[in-house]
């Protein structure tokens, strides 16, 4: 057995049970495939972030786990897991890098938030069956049929369908709208994205924050119903509001239960995310380290 630190963060948190909860595992090696599932079950988090240092000061790898999964990309993991490590002094000229499945991705402090550069994850339009047979060939092949399942599984009219390499964006007429959705999620886990984001402007009559857009997430497959604020979202919506809107940063609100505020800016093609993160509480791991 090895005694490990492993910390509760909220991320994307002005106060606490706010925002998004993440577990942040710091080990000495990189985890085993194995070793992280489990630990991703035992902690049942919406995600648990194991970090290690990865040969270089300032430089960790990390992965995220949910209780069900292993993900691409997590920014409220990333956010949190950040924070730690700013907290201990591991900056280095005052960022934190990490060798993740997305590539290296990067922190820093910005005053008392903390500011991520992420991928930035280009929306394409995607053909519902509509358009699909006024203009037969221009979609991709299951473009039409994946498009007429979105609308199908949303109880409210959608005024814009789009994808990114990971999901499938709704954009809603008003936060109402957002607020009130309630999607077939047995319907949503059968298809092959990893989760739906909807959104629509701000500000949401019922925050009085001034957001500029809102949205919610859903990501049946991965284990999380609705997610509290995802990070990795607003890598597809960062670029999608800055583009409609013409300015930033942009301030986004996901209007789920815990709610969160996340900031957006582009940069050289990267997403800055940024937003407050909690650490609640500190202990040890005292199991098996993988």
């Amino acid at each position: 057995m090895t005694t490990a630190r492993l910390l509760h963060v909220d991320s994307f948190a002005s106060a606490p049970f706010t925002g998004n909860p993440a577990a942040v595992l710091v080990l000495d090696h990189e985890p085993g495939d194995e070793f992280g599932a489990q630990a991703g079950a035992e902690l049942n988090q919406p995600a648990t972030a194991v970090v290690w240092p990865a040969g270089q000061p300032g430089r960790f790898g990390l992965r995220w786990f949910t209780a069900a999964t292993e993900l691409v990309l997590c920014g409220h993991g990333t956010l949190a897991a950040a924070r730690v490590l700013l907290d201990s002094g591991a900056a280095v000229a005052g960022t934190v890098r990490f060798e993740t499945m997305s590539g290296t991705l990067e922190a820093r402090a910005a005053g008392e938030w903390v500011q991520l550069r992420l991928p930035s994850l280009p929306l394409e339009p995607l053909v519902d069956a509509a358009t699909a047979e006024e203009s037969p060939g221009e979609a991709e092949p299951g473009e039409a049929v994946l498009g007429e399942a979105v609308r199908q599984l949303l109880p409210v009219p959608v005024t814009a369908l789009l994808r990114s390499e990971l999901d499938v964006l709704a954009v809603l007429g008003s936060a109402d709208e957002v607020r009130a959705a309630q999607p077939d999620l047995a319907a949503l886990r059968r298809l092959p994205v990893r989760g739906l984001i909807i959104t629509a402007p701000g500000p949401d009559s019922g925050s009085g924050d001034g957001a500029d857009f809102v949205s919610r997430f859903f990501a049946p497959a991965t284990g999380i119903d609705e997610d509290a604020v995802t990070g990795s979202a607003h890598c597809a919506l960062g670029p999608y509001w800055i583009a409609r809107l013409g300015r930033e940063p942009l301030l986004g609100r996901q209007l789920s239960a815990r709610g969160g505020m996340v900031q957006v800016a582009l940069d050289s093609g990267s997403v800055l995310l940024s937003g407050p993160a909690l650490v609640l509480s500190e202990g040890s791991w005292q199991g098996p380290t993988g």
